[in-house]
């Protein structure tokens, strides 16, 4: 698949403005420019996170609402339920705030919907649950901002709701003892980003400030929270990156139990990095919502001992095994309804529905076919009578804004720019279709249809050099809006030692007319060896990475694009 080469605009004036206070390579200082940095302190801010660059989180609105309900709670000897949505962002907001709670000996427990059995949010089921056991308080995380209904038949049954969410609101906010939310439009919190996970993190470091326990009490969770970071997507800047940072720091320091059980079952033995949380520890978290009980992740985040954190860990790889075989058979059959639909190709969606497809995986094979087809993709099944599904986007189109202007045929819908989940009548499916795809296309740009690479900035081949890589490791931990840069070097050459290495892959060594050599892969780019073969200069877009062999480390390329 052809793709678009777009090179970041840096402003000059700023650049300038910083080249007189660092004194650093002219690509970094642009990588600087284009996250918004401009000044010396801004740039050590950025470079040395600290924990007290941290926000007041009675900043947040309803936060001393919060803080006096719990309190009162506490006082009175109520019993408090922990409520959070079955992905990694519920989980680990759960594990972070019943955790905190717990090591107080306060009378907590925790509840997780089921996906198939009750869906996504707050349920009628879970506040009946409550009631019958005792519950008067409840903490609903990742969830809730939405649940109107949900809120005033639980304030019926006398039970009180604190929601930590992270979603947009909608038109009304529910009627809750509290409603922590930075995307509230009458909360003035100064971050909007946050995680679920993130708000929840909020929420105790506000009752610890208050109740002047040390900050120990509950950094210590920073571990969950940049899991729940990695895992949702959500930027890393402002306030995420401090988190990130330093959850980094404990994973790879003093990773709680559970964690460290579900690293060394899968055989991570290098630094952990944000990629290693969205590829490897992540989806063994969702998988046990998506095939199970989500509860199994809860029990694995929150074990204490070695022992129940590897029988957890091991109930968690299996359910993974189980979702990757399940997710593969059903991205097979989509291929094979997209391949046999003559249509499909002219349109600028992919809609596909299958009453028998798994709904735990139904999102994993929507990312699936988008990368493939690169189309805002929707892949539905069939769940307790209605076609239920989940959206992806491309980049630079708003699928949830698309799902909006489809409102009137759909049962329920939430989500954001990139992804979204939706539920509609069967007997309005084929209209929804329809209308979608007429939404989509008079909407989306041409080019948004084509996979964009963002440049960062040129360098020459006798640039790539380790002092560089050194501060450009420091702009770590990479994730959205931050991500890791992608380099352009122009007119380079084949050094005559560029092959194919296994059957996909292209190893790379090029040159720039007297220049040093510069070794690269290319994953899955072995059709391009004509290009790196033939006998004129091309041009190649990568990141840079370091290698390590034999106690040697070199600098190399993963390359992204050539041409």
């Amino acid at each position: 698949m052809n793709k678009r080469w777009v090179i970041k605009e840096t402003d000059q004036q700023k650049l300038a403005q910083l080249k007189s206070a660092l004194n650093i390579h002219p690509a970094l200082l642009s990588l600087l420019v284009q996250r918004g940095i401009s000044t010396f302190d801004e740039a050590k801010r950025y470079f040395r996170p600290s924990l007290s660059d941290l926000h007041d989180p009675f900043l947040m609105k309803d936060m001393d609402k919060a803080i006096d309900r719990i309190e009162k709670a506490i006082a009175q000897e109520e019993r408090i339920l922990i409520y959070g949505d079955y992905d990694v962002d519920g989980t680990t907001a759960i594990a972070t705030v019943y955790s905190f709670f717990q090591m107080l000996n306060l009378r907590v427990g925790y509840y997780v919907p089921n996906r198939y059995t009750e869906g996504y949010g707050i349920s009628i089921r879970g506040i009946d649950w409550a009631k019958e056991n005792g519950y008067s308080l409840i903490i609903a995380l990742d969830c809730g901002i939405k649940s109107i209904d949900k809120i005033e038949y639980a304030n019926k049954q006398s039970i009180d709701f604190i929601i930590c969410d992270h979603h947009l609101p909608g038109n009304e906010i529910p009627q809750a003892v509290a409603v922590l939310d930075p995307k509230r439009t009458d909360c003035e919190y100064p971050y909007k980003e946050l995680s679920g996970c993130g708000i929840g993190f909020k929420l105790i470091a506000a009752y610890a400030i208050k109740n002047n326990l040390p900050e120990e009490s509950y950094t210590k969770y920073l571990d969950f929270a940049v899991v729940s970071i990695a895992s949702d997507i959500v930027p890393i800047t402002g306030e995420n990156r401090v988190l990130a940072f330093y959850g980094l720091q404990k994973i790879n320091n003093n990773p709680s139990a559970g964690l460290k059980a579900l690293m060394e079952m899968n055989s991570v033995k290098k630094e952990f990095t944000i990629s290693d949380l969205v590829f490897v520890i992540g989806p063994r978290i969702n998988a046990a919502g998506r095939m199970d009980d989500a509860r199994n992740a809860v029990r694995l985040l929150i074990s204490e001992s070695e022992h129940h954190a590897t029988g957890n860990a091991q109930i968690l790889n299996k359910h993974n095994n189980h979702r990757r075989e399940t997710d593969s058979s059903i991205t097979v059959e989509a291929l094979a309804m997209l391949q046999n639909d003559p249509l499909h190709t002219a349109k600028k969606t992919t809609v596909l529905f299958h009453p028998h497809w798994h709904k735990g995986v139904i999102g994993i094979v929507a990312s699936r076919l988008m990368d493939t087809c690169y189309r805002p993709t929707i892949i539905l099944t069939e769940s307790n009578g209605y076609a239920s599904g989940s959206a992806r986007s491309v980049a630079g189109f708003d699928i949830y804004g698309a799902i909006c202007s489809c409102g009137e045929l759909l049962e329920q819908f939430g989500g954001h720019r990139f992804a979204a989940g939706l539920s509609l009548k069967m007997e309005n499916l084929e209209a929804f279709i329809q209308r979608f795809e007429e939404v989509v296309s008079s909407t989306i740009e041409e080019r948004y249809l084509t996979p964009e690479i963002e440049i960062s900035a040129e360098l020459n081949i006798d640039e790539v050099t380790l002092k560089f890589y050194r501060i450009l490791k420091q702009f770590a931990p990479f994730g959205p809006q931050n991500m890791k840069p992608v380099f352009l070097t122009r007119q380079v050459s084949d050094t005559g030692w560029s092959r194919i290495i296994g059957e996909e892959h292209l190893k790379l060594s090029v040159k720039k007319e007297s220049s040093i050599s510069l070794r690269g892969i290319g994953f899955g780019m072995a059709s391009s060896v004509d290009i790196v073969k033939s006998p004129g200069p091309f041009d190649v877009c990568y990141t840079i990475e370091e290698n390590e062999w034999n106690g040697t480390k070199r600098i190399e390329m993963n390359v992204q694009d050539l041409r």
